[in-house]
């Protein structure tokens, strides 16, 4: 007989080694097979909804690995909330119109120039498809859960349709105008851009101090006194038409080596150092409001600039004057219509200047009328001073060009009418984390009107059609046949049909006598396209609105959580979500953006065929994703390590449930009661899921994956798995003990797996089928572990005694570094503990006492807490390898009556 063959060993069919680029495909396979997402609406119908609604990534290119955090956070919440109960259908979407896409297939070769709009649109729906169908393979792999056959797309002509719907709820109420207003234009993208579009780039540009000189001081400044202003936009010189004053600033007439100067007092000193002045001596002091229509002669043209008054100058630089053009400036165009002066803009589409600016500027790009400009003002004697300086620009957020201020027609969505209830809505929701709320409040606080029209050519179409003397026709009857046609055919029809065709049958217009209607040839910004996905999605399909939870990048503040608020409020007068959970962009291990450039990005593709999808969820479920969160192939090791460990915990335990063929079964094995030890691991293990539960309901899933990692590696691995081998392996297969201790291992297999099963979904399917009283096809369809109160005083006898036994096994490796002993069970202790733990300790069997500290011998005492340890003078059984002072001979083996029962 070999003693070893009469050891418990564990077995089971659960491999050490992962091999999850392998096994994941497989399980993903299977769930397919099984219909899984079906079987988990279907095994909650009937139940609360937990609506968790897609907010529609872009279709263009493979998935990047902000992507891949921002699917599992968003399936992690699904898993769960299903798990719980609720009833959770999940609609994948995507965003497939809009600039990129056009401009991929122009690199492509396709040239929009030498075809029709409506064969232009078809390519780019062609394109935008097969994007969506290759995203969709890549988000799959990740594991994730949804409705892959039924997803929203915005190009989707039901879609489309309901977006009609919204525009023209809009716009019968009055929230949407066309108007002449400044709005963000991109010279690159021939376009207007919203402000979530923007992005803002450092660089160097020219600061100019100018001198307007005044031709009718109105008896208050002698003419020729320069009205000094500052510009960081020497191009704009040409349309400016006024000066702004603040009418509560004092203003100072000086006169100085440069002439007679008009300054804010409170900025001399820096505008004297700026042009560099060596006299300055104050002749008299003027109010803002007196100079009100003191005139000045434009620099350069025929034409007179007027002081005006507005409250938006300000003192903090400058000098206390703006220079004002109603054409390139919102402030400016505002203060400009008081005043009735109109906004002026010689820059075209492209951004170059046209006739209006004159024979030296015009057909010159705006950034090279700068230099023109100035070289004009210093010929002409007005320019004061000129600096390079570098500051943050807009810029086009698409082609990463800078963008410019220019007055045009636009499509405008009203705020300030339903600016309060924004307000208040943004009050009800709950965000997280909680600076989300300040930070959207201040944008609607201070946001002007939404530009939603741009001119191009792939979206949805504004759907105006004009009288024949230009005006819109703002008709229920029409937007109702526009939107019937679009959700028959698709927005397409309106690039293929004239505009009668698109008008109602019979229709009749006192204003169009000869019926010579015109449609609107812009289509909506994409921010409406999606922020109108509540609507034509949630309602749509009759999914709960609000919905619970909008989960996305920090960024859409200021887009999608942005538009979607706007348009929910607009049209059903809440807010389109009841919580709001942002998370941070992914930087490289340095913290650094990744970028080609730099060549520091991270293909989650090509990381799951390395690692494995489980390790890509472990490390998003591990970090704290409300900051930017770091990733690379070092950080994702770390992540492989803690995975392993895991795995490998249950492997053990797995493989001590297993006799032979046969799975343990709790039903069949019954068992008296627990041992003390058996009682703490239980009463931690319950702690543990009440603590995870609580941090997944608050989306904190890294303190829930926190604490199951320090239960798995300190509580069970380390200590109680630890302490247990000796029960497991060499008690006999029908002990109390040892079915005790199966027990525990089997409720924390079972509900260890459950708990991590929404974020390692693989490795808890894959262990589910390992276990033989699995009683439904997945895990995923088996209930979230219920939790209980914490029995405090168990939870704390853990601490206490946890303390004592690192102070215990500090002492042994002492010992073993000395040489005195190899092993642990070669020692005995001589253990000094007080009180209720002297009387916990000293209640114990000898045997149990001993294996708390895997030692031979455990000599108590009571008193204050001390440790001696020391060899023990004993013999080793050759079956459990503990030392005793007498040994029995089986066979010619010397071992204690312990494993000698056992054996036979």
């Amino acid at each position: 007989m070999e003693i070893k063959h009469t050891l418990r060993m564990p077995k089971t069919s659960f491999d050490m080694k992962a091999n999850l680029p392998i096994k994941e495909p497989q399980l993903i396979t299977y769930w397919d097979q099984i219909s899984l997402y079906q079987r988990m609406l279907e095994s909650n119908q009937g139940h609360e909804e937990f609506q968790l609604h897609d907010g529609p990534p872009y279709a263009n290119g493979d998935i990047h690995v902000g992507h891949m955090l921002n699917r599992i956070l968003k399936d992690i919440v699904v898993r769960y909330k299903h798990m719980l109960g609720y009833h959770t259908p999940f609609v994948f979407g995507w965003d497939t119109h809009g600039l990129p896409i056009e401009n991929y297939l122009s690199k492509q070769g396709i040239n929009r120039k030498t075809m029709s709009v409506v064969d232009f649109r078809n390519h780019c729906s062609t394109f935008a498809q097969s994007q969506v169908e290759r995203q969709k393979s890549q988000i799959k792999r990740i594991g994730v859960m949804g409705d892959f056959d039924q997803p929203y797309l915005t190009l989707d002509k039901s879609f489309e349709a309901s977006q009609i719907h919204v525009f023209a709820k809009m716009a019968l109420k009055g929230l949407i105008y066309k108007g002449l207003k400044p709005v963000h234009w991109s010279p690159s993208s021939e376009s207007a851009l919203a402000e979530a579009e923007i992005v803002y780039e450092d660089v160097t540009d020219t600061a100019i101090y100018v001198g307007f000189a005044v031709t009718d001081g109105q008896g208050i400044l002698p003419v020729g006194t320069k009205v000094v202003i500052w510009t960081t936009t020497p191009w704009t010189i040409p349309a400016n038409l006024a000066i702004s004053a603040h009418p509560d600033f004092h203003y100072g007439l000086y006169q100085t080596n440069k002439g007679q100067l008009l300054i804010a007092e409170k900025l001399i000193n820096s505008v004297q150092d700026a042009l560099g002045l060596t006299t300055v001596e104050k002749i008299s002091t003027h109010r803002g409001k007196t100079l009100e229509y003191v005139t000045t002669k434009h620099p350069f043209y025929d034409r007179n600039s007027p002081i005006i008054l507005g409250t938006h100058v300000t003192d903090d630089a400058g000098t206390g004057f703006v220079h004002t053009a109603p054409g390139h400036g919102e402030e400016d165009f505002i203060v400009g219509m008081q005043y009735k002066l109109p906004p002026l803009c010689p820059v075209d589409s492209k951004g170059y200047m046209t006739d209006e600016a004159g024979d030296d500027l015009k057909g010159l790009f705006y950034a090279e009328a700068n230099k023109k400009v100035i070289e004009m003002l210093t010929t002409t004697g007005h320019l004061l001073a000129s600096y390079s300086f570098l500051h943050a620009y807009p810029h086009d957020w698409r082609t990463n060009k800078p963008l410019i201020y220019r007055a045009t027609p636009q499509w405008f969505a009203s705020i300030e009418p339903i600016r309060s209830t924004l307000l208040s809505e943004i009050n009800r929701v709950t965000w997280t984390p909680a600076w989300g709320q300040t930070r959207i409040h201040n944008m609607i606080k201070d946001r002007g009107d939404w530009c939603i029209s741009r001119q191009r050519a792939w979206g949805v179409p504004i759907p105006i059609l004009y009288h024949e003397d230009g005006t819109p026709i703002i008709d229920k009857i029409v937007f109702d046949h526009i939107e019937s046609l679009i959700a028959q055919f698709g927005s397409q029809i309106w690039f293929e049909k004239e505009a009668i065709d698109l008008l109602p049958k019979g229709f009749k217009d006192p204003r169009s006598p000869s019926n010579l209607f015109r449609k609107e040839t812009d289509i909506m910004d994409v921010w409406f396209d999606s922020g109108s996905s509540s609507l034509g999605v949630l309602k749509k399909r009759g999914m709960k609105f609000p919905a619970d939870l909008y989960l996305e990048g920090s960024d859409q503040y200021r887009g999608w959580f942005n538009s979607s608020l706007i348009i929910a409020v607009a049209t059903e007068g809440v807010s389109p979500y009841q919580h709001v959970v942002s998370h941070g962009f992914v930087v490289d291990g340095k913290g650094e953006k990744m970028s080609k450039s730099k060549g520091n990005g991270i293909d989650p593709l090509k990381m799951m065929q390395v690692y494995g999808a489980d390790i890509m969820r472990l490390w998003a479920a591990s970090i704290d994703f409300s900051q930017d969160a770091r990733a690379s192939e070092d950080i994702f090791k770390v992540h492989a390590e803690n995975y392993r460990k895991i795995r490998n915990t249950f492997k053990f335990m797995l493989g001590n449930l297993t006799e032979g063929e046969t799975f343990f079964n709790p039903k069949q094995v019954s068992v008296e009661g627990y041992e003390w030890v058996d009682h703490l691991i239980v009463s931690k293990f319950e702690h543990v899921k009440r603590v995870v539960k609580e941090a997944m309901d608050a989306y904190n899933f890294s303190l829930a994956m926190s604490e199951i990692l320090t239960f798995v590696t300190q509580n069970l691995s380390s200590f109680y798995l630890d302490i247990t081998k000796d029960i497991l392996y060499c008690e006999r297969v029908d002990s109390e003990r040892r079915k005790q201790v199966q027990h525990v291992l089997y409720k924390i297999t079972i509900e260890l797996s459950r708990l991590l099963n929404p974020i390692l979904p693989f490795t808890m399917e894959e262990i589910y089928q390992t276990v033989g009283t699995k009683a439904k096809p997945s895990i995923q369809l088996e209930a979230y572990p219920s939790t209980v109160e914490d029995c405090h005083d168990e939870l704390s006898q853990l601490d206490a005694f946890l303390v004592i036994r690192e102070s215990v096994l500090k002492a042994l490796e002492t010992l073993r570094a000395s040489g005195v002993i190899g092993s642990s069970q070669e020692a005995e202790v001589n253990l000094t503990v007080e009180g209720s733990m002297f009387r916990k300790l000293s209640s114990l069997d000898v045997r149990e006492l001993n294996r708390l500290f895997i030692v031979s011998s455990v000599v108590l005492s009571e008193g204050q807490q001390a440790v001696r340890v020391s060899k023990f003078n004993g013999e080793k059984c050759v079956r459990c390898w503990n030392y005793f002072t007498s040994l029995t001979t089986v066979e010619d083996h010397h071992v204690c009556e312990r494993c000698a029962k056992a054996i036979q």
